[in-house]
């Protein structure tokens, strides 16, 4: 694979609820995190402080475990996902189609839109 998968909310938050095992990693900053979150534990790699967590990202992401990305609508998650598969080798990545956005408007809507 070359490139990211895309996944929709729904699907994701199908695949979730069924147990699978899925890295979530959140690129937003800090404050988009304070306005709006997954109810499901996330990664936080804001991606204007990768040099901060660049160096460690292997020990923090599993390889043989699926990785969802996240950001406010999809645009730099899959900025961030093509980097994880381009430069990094990682094989099972997705990037959230919409964001944040989508999950609140197709999953659930008590996360909050900005």
């Amino acid at each position: 694979m070359n490139t990211p998968l895309s996944i929709s909310a729904r699907e994701l938050n199908d695949r979730l609820r069924q147990g699978e095992t899925i890295q979530l990693v959140d690129v937003r900053e800090d404050r988009e995190l304070s306005w709006a979150r997954l109810p499901h534990p996330v990664l936080h790699l804001p991606l204007s402080r990768s040099a901060e967590w660049v160096a460690q990202l292997d020990q923090q992401l599993e390889r043989d475990r699926p990785i969802a990305v996240l950001c406010h609508a999809g645009v730099r998650s899959w900025q961030f996902a093509c980097w994880l598969v381009e430069q990094h080798g990682y094989e099972q990545v997705w990037n959230l189609q919409g964001g944040i956005d989508a999950w609140s408007v197709e999953v659930d809507p008590g996360v909050p839109r900005y």
